[in-house]
């Protein structure tokens, strides 16, 4: 843009910086530096709020003093909070005018996340969208019969995927977390003694066939596959992008547990005879096992577990990290202690530790301070490895564990408040 003068103004909050033309051109702040590359005065107003262009100034409707820190930042090349500011909004200012939270002072850089961690706000795109739509905001012009499809659709996605959406999301999870306990009790049960035995006077009753749902085991079983296959075929069914739904980890879960159920009674109606029923038998039972990834489904439902995947998922390298931590010492230590309670005492070695990789399970539980006692060392350099080992494996574990749990704490708030949210909106709707 040619500037009627050679000096342009800002206008900050009423407080007015001069600047030459060159100096704003290579201005440290991206939102300044664009006044140069604007060709016309509708271009200048989508930067600043408002132009006088007999005086070349230019106004901008933000926090003065807060663009006084900014411009020391500008001068000295440092950048810390204003005192007495909230952080959040001293942030709002520094993504204004072009900067990040990497610009920040290190100790300043952890206040803003301890802050943003306490009060954290997280709004999807898709969120913000059923907002716009609810209030009547930027409505686009539809046809009514598609609209009305949309949100039955949303409607019911949301009943499914989230729990505290609406009344009736509340009792669809109330009776898949009841579902999901008696499946659990039942499968449990299985495994006691009593239960094998009562089920051993009948093996051909155990086949899969319409006689066995007879017994109120099989009644209860076939119930609740029942249950969790039908919300599976519904949640997919109601999905936005059916690929990204089979991608999704909790999904891949409930698939892993409904599955081995409809192949075992596969595997038994094919099997006619005892002995291809005992050859199947292993197999049936690693299928029957594999159920208790039932349990993982309470994540859609609890917070808890949904802040430890969470954190998981965004802590891969932190966790990665922990590996790393553990693995090289226990590489280091197996082998000191193979070489010092077995390969240097030739008369009485300790057989215990006769290989490494024995000497790697002894090295895991020493780091961990766990010490179950079925192996210990019995000479006096093996004793002090083994202090060495248990010290080293309280520092190094200590070390990653500090950033998860940082991670931790600023995933539960984030969902505690898309929960209270969540719940805010369910209120409103019992009221209405």
């Amino acid at each position: 843009m040619k500037f009627g003068k050679s000096i342009c103004i800002l206008n900050v909050g009423g407080t007015k910086y001069a600047f030459s033309k060159e100096v704003i051109k290579d201005f440290p702040l991206s939102r300044v530096s664009r006044l140069h590359k604007c060709a016309s005065e509708k271009e200048v107003l989508e930067v600043c709020d408002d132009y006088d262009r007999e005086r070349n100034e230019f106004f901008f409707d933000r926090h003065s003093e807060a663009f006084c820190f900014i411009m020391l930042y500008v001068k000295y090349g440092k950048l810390r909070f204003v005192p007495q500011m909230c952080e959040l909004s001293f942030y709002n200012e520094m993504i204004y005018w072009g900067l990040e939270s990497s610009h920040l002072e290190f100790c300043c850089q952890r206040r803003l996340d301890d802050r943003m961690s306490d009060s954290y706000i997280h709004f999807s795109e898709e969120e913000d969208q059923l907002e716009k739509e609810m209030r009547g905001e930027n409505l686009v012009t539809r046809v009514v019969t598609e609209r009305e499809d949309s949100k039955w659709l949303e409607r019911m996605r949301r009943t499914f995927d989230e729990p505290t959406s609406s009344v009736a999301a509340q009792i669809l999870a109330s009776v898949s977390v009841i579902f999901v306990i008696v499946s659990m009790v039942m499968l449990c049960a299985s495994t006691l003694p009593d239960w094998k035995t009562a089920e051993n006077n009948s093996v051909v009753e155990h086949r899969y066939n319409p006689d066995s749902l007879e017994h109120p085991s099989g009644i209860i079983e076939a119930v609740c596959i029942s249950w969790f296959t039908a919300e599976c075929i519904v949640r997919f069914i109601v999905s936005r992008d059916k690929c990204e739904f089979v991608k999704r980890p909790l999904n891949i879960i409930d698939l892993l547990a409904i599955t081995p159920y409809y192949i075992s009674i596969s595997m038994t109606m094919l099997t006619g005879e005892n002995s291809q029923l005992q050859r199947a038998g292993v197999t049936l039972r690693v299928l029957r096992m594999m159920r208790i990834f039932w349990v993982i489904k309470l994540a859609r439902h609890f917070l808890g577990l949904q802040t430890l995947g969470l954190t998981l998922r965004r802590c891969y390298r932190e966790m990665v990290m922990l590996l790393l931590f553990i693995c090289v010492p226990m590489a280091i230590f197996s082998a000191l202690a193979q070489l010092l309670e077995h390969g240097l005492d030739l008369e009485s070695p300790n057989e215990d530790y006769a290989s490494i990789p024995a000497a790697c399970w002894w090295v895991i539980i020493s780091m961990t301070t766990v010490g179950y006692g079925d192996m210990y060392p019995i000479t006096v350099p093996g004793r002090v490895l083994g202090g060495l080992c248990v010290v080293s494996g309280i520092v190094l574990l200590a070390l990653p564990i500090t950033f998860i749990y940082h991670s931790f704490v600023q995933c539960y708030h984030e969902l505690k408040f898309r929960s209270a949210r969540c719940t805010r909106s369910l209120s409103a709707e019992f009221l209405n």
